[in-house]
C-alpha cells in the first residue's frame, strides 16, 4: 500500500459512518506526513505502530490504539513488519469530541467489532450496531506520548544523530560536543531552543522511545534497559514509570 494511496483513503459510496482499512506494513515503512478529513482510529492487529503527531510520538501495541482527529497532520512507522487497521470516521454525527490524539483501550470486543467492520459483507443493520458499538466502547487510556523533537543546527543536529544510532551512549554533552565542534553550552542552549526540552531531557526521551521499541519485540526488561543505557533494570523501570505514567509490565498488558 502505498503511502499516497493511505493518505487519501476515504469512505466508500455506500457504507455507513465508518470504512476500515488494512495495511500490511514491512519493516521501517513509513506514512509520511499526511491528514484526513475523517477521524481516524490507528489500531495495529500485529506488530507495533509508531504514530507521530508534531515532535510526540505514541508508540501502540494491539492492546492500544490512537484515536486522531480529522484534520491532525501525522505520520505512521512500523520498525517491524505489522498489520495497521484504520477505522475512518466521518465527522458528521460522531459523538467523539476529542480535539487531540487520545490512546485507547484496544480490548478484544473493540478488535473483534474492528475485524467485523473491515468484511465486506454482513447487513447494513448489523453493520450500523457494529458502528455505534465501537465507538460506545472507546475509553481513554491514561498515558504520555514521547516528545523527541529534532534540532536543526547541524552540532547539536550530529550530538542527536549519534545517540539516534546508539541510545547506550554514555558521553556527557561536553563529551560529545568535542565530536560535534561546539561547547556543552552552546548544545545545551541549542536543544532547548530547538527542541523545547532540555538535552536531559531529550536523551531520556530517546532512551524511552527505543525501549518502548525492543519491549514491544518481547526483549526483556534488564536487556532492555542496557540496550537504551541504564545502569540496572531499577533505574529503567522508575524512569520509564515517572515518564509514561505506568511500568513497562502494564504499559505491555492486554485490556
Amino acid at each position: 500500500m502505498s503511502r499516497t494511496r493511505q493518505a487519501a483513503f476515504g469512505l466508500p459510496a455506500g457504507v455507513g459512518a465508518i470504512a476500515v482499512g488494512s495495511f500490511e506494513m514491512a519493516s521501517a515503512m513509513r506514512f509520511d506526513w499526511h491528514r484526513h478529513p475523517m477521524h481516524q482510529l490507528a489500531w495495529a492487529a500485529s506488530g507495533v505502530l509508531a504514530v507521530s503527531v508534531g515532535a510526540s510520538t505514541w508508540v501502540l501495541p494491539p492492546p492500544r490504539a490512537l484515536w486522531i482527529p480529522a484534520g491532525i497532520v501525522h505520520a505512521v512507522e512500523a520498525s517491524r513488519p505489522a498489520t495497521m487497521r484504520s477505522v475512518y470516521v466521518r465527522r458528521r454525527g460522531c459523538e467523539i469530541r476529542w480535539t487531540a490524539p487520545t490512546v485507547v483501550a484496544a480490548t478484544p470486543l473493540v478488535r473483534e467489532l474492528i475485524g467485523m467492520l473491515a468484511e465486506p459483507d454482513g447487513s447494513k443493520r448489523a453493520r450500523g450496531h457494529a458502528e455505534r458499538l465501537l465507538l460506545e466502547l472507546l475509553r481513554p487510556l491514561e498515558t504520555t506520548p514521547v516528545a523527541l523533537g529534532m534540532p536543526v543546527d547541524p552540532r547539536a543536529r550530529r550530538v542527536a544523530d549519534a545517540l539516534l544510532a546508539d541510545p547506550a551512549d554514555a558521553r556527557t554533552l561536553a563529551q560529545l560536543g568535542r565530536a560535534a565542534g561546539a561547547s556543552a553550552r552552546t548544545l545545551a542552549r541549542l536543544f532547548l531552543a530547538e527542541t523545547g526540552a532540555s538535552f536531559g531531557q531529550w536523551r531520556t526521551h530517546l532512551r524511552l522511545r527505543a525501549a518502548l521499541e525492543h519491549l514491544a519485540a518481547g526483549t526483556p526488561v534488564a536487556v532492555v534497559a542496557e540496550q537504551v543505557g541504564y545502569a540496572g533494570a531499577s533505574a529503567f523501570v522508575a524512569a520509564f514509570r515517572r515518564h509514561l505514567g505506568v511500568a513497562p509490565g502494564a504499559y505491555f498488558a492486554a485490556c
